[in-house]
């Protein structure tokens, strides 16, 4: 645009100073004086429509960017978040841990070595409470037979799901 502007003012001068003297020189010079005004108008309204697109999209870029600081923002307090509690849940497995290993070393170490056979085997569950006459490692409802082995057996007793083979736990819920 600006080349358009100096171009005219060029044009303009030389006229306004006198220096075009043929009629037909300047009759064309005229008219190349309205063309350059309507193109200066033209790449004005270019140059109008453009400052506003990249007002809509600076407008855009500050919306982004805060945007984006809230985002990191809130990343950072749910890192943090996070952080606590893997270290809660880290801190409840050692507790676990050192609770199992203090409960263990009461046990009888066959009953022990059968728990860690069948743990392994069973991926990482190798007993089940009895339920409501059901197993919770398989559920399935034992037969009556087997419930009726169950209520003769004694309290300290080894039981095993004959579907499952996890070791049955038996609680006031058992249904026995």
């Amino acid at each position: 645009m600006e080349q358009v502007k100096t171009r005219r003012v060029r044009d303009q001068d030389r006229m306004d100073r006198g220096l075009v003297t043929n009629p037909k020189d300047l009759e064309r010079m005229q008219q190349e004086l309205v063309s350059l005004a309507r193109r200066i108008a033209e790449l004005e309204d270019t140059e109008l429509e453009v400052m506003e697109r990249l007002e809509t999209a600076q407008a855009d870029q500050a919306r982004m960017h805060q945007r984006l600081t809230e985002i990191d923002a809130q990343a950072g307090v749910l890192s943090t978040d996070r952080d606590a509690k893997a270290k809660e849940i880290q801190d409840q497995a050692a507790a676990a841990t050192e609770e199992r290993s203090r409960i263990a070393q009461g046990l009888p170490a066959d009953l022990l070595a059968l728990y860690e056979r069948l743990r392994t085997q069973k991926g990482g569950v190798a007993a089940a409470a009895l339920v409501r006459r059901r197993c919770t490692g398989c559920s399935l409802e034992l037969t009556a037979a087997d419930l009726g082995a169950i209520r003769r057996a004694s309290p300290d007793e080894v039981l095993r799901c004959e579907e499952c083979n996890r070791i049955l736990v038996r609680t006031a819920e058992s249904g026995i």
